[in-house]
């Protein structure tokens, strides 16, 4: 047998040979980038406050416009769920802990109102890429817009839709309704003028042809006030 102790593919092999090897140059290139980065960022910060104003990130140039938000802020989402957190996360706002937590800044807010401000904020828009501008609608955007709408209401309109049989049974069932209602109108008003009628038979049964009953002799008596006794010839016989 052979001393040579060796892998399965031939190759040199030990006890640690299966640990990953880390290149350290590389790893320490990237620590000194890292660091430089934290020291203009601290410098930033420092000469930000010392001028009164509140610093921002500063942008790459591949942040695009602010826009309006299309999603519902969902602010019940986590009610009555049970939340891991790290011990000791309970202390500010930095890191994640029990509350409303941002990962792009990672931040966790206590209640509601401060989770929407800071969602609104301009440190929060600048770490999702975003510049803080809107841009400015032009005629196209609002008619793009406005399709938009419409095809989102049609489509809700589309989603309550029941079958055709359904609809046809609606359908009969209104018309079914206006029928009744129209049948019903029309009894009333036949049975209104049987009543005015028999009531004016009624008088003049009781009471004779001498009754006036109103508006029946109006012509009559204009005649009568005029001097007029009748449209009767002057031809001689």
């Amino acid at each position: 047998m052979s001393d040579n102790k060796g892998s399965a593919y031939g190759t040199p092999a030990s006890d640690t040979s299966f640990r990953r090897n880390y290149d350290l140059d590389e790893y320490a290139q990237k620590a000194k980038v890292r660091e430089s980065a934290e020291r203009e960022e601290a410098k930033a910060r420092y000469e930000a406050k010392m001028a009164g104003k509140k610093y921002y990130k500063p942008m790459t140039g591949d942040e695009t416009h602010t826009r309006a938000r299309r999603e519902i802020i969902d602010l019940e989402a986590n009610v009555g769920k049970t939340t891991l957190v790290p011990a000791g996360a309970g202390q500010g706002k930095r890191g994640r802990s029990a509350g409303f937590y941002c990962s792009a800044c990672d931040l966790t807010f206590k209640d509601n109102m401060q989770w929407v401000e800071h969602i609104n904020s301009m440190q929060h828009l600048r770490n999702v890429g975003e510049t803080g501008e809107v841009k400015k609608a032009t005629a196209e955007d609002v008619h793009r817009r406005i399709a938009e709408v419409w095809e989102r209401l049609q489509e809700q309109k589309k989603a309550t839709t029941t079958t055709l049989k359904e609809r046809l049974e609606l359908r009969e069932e209104e018309a079914t309704k206006e029928r009744e209602a129209r049948r019903m109108k029309r009894q009333e008003e036949l049975a209104k003028k049987k009543a005015e009628k028999e009531a004016a038979e009624k008088v003049k049964v009781e009471y004779g042809d001498d009754v006036r009953i109103e508006g029946e002799h109006d012509e009559d008596d204009m005649m009568a006030a005029m001097g007029i006794t009748g449209f009767g010839t002057s031809k001689k016989k």
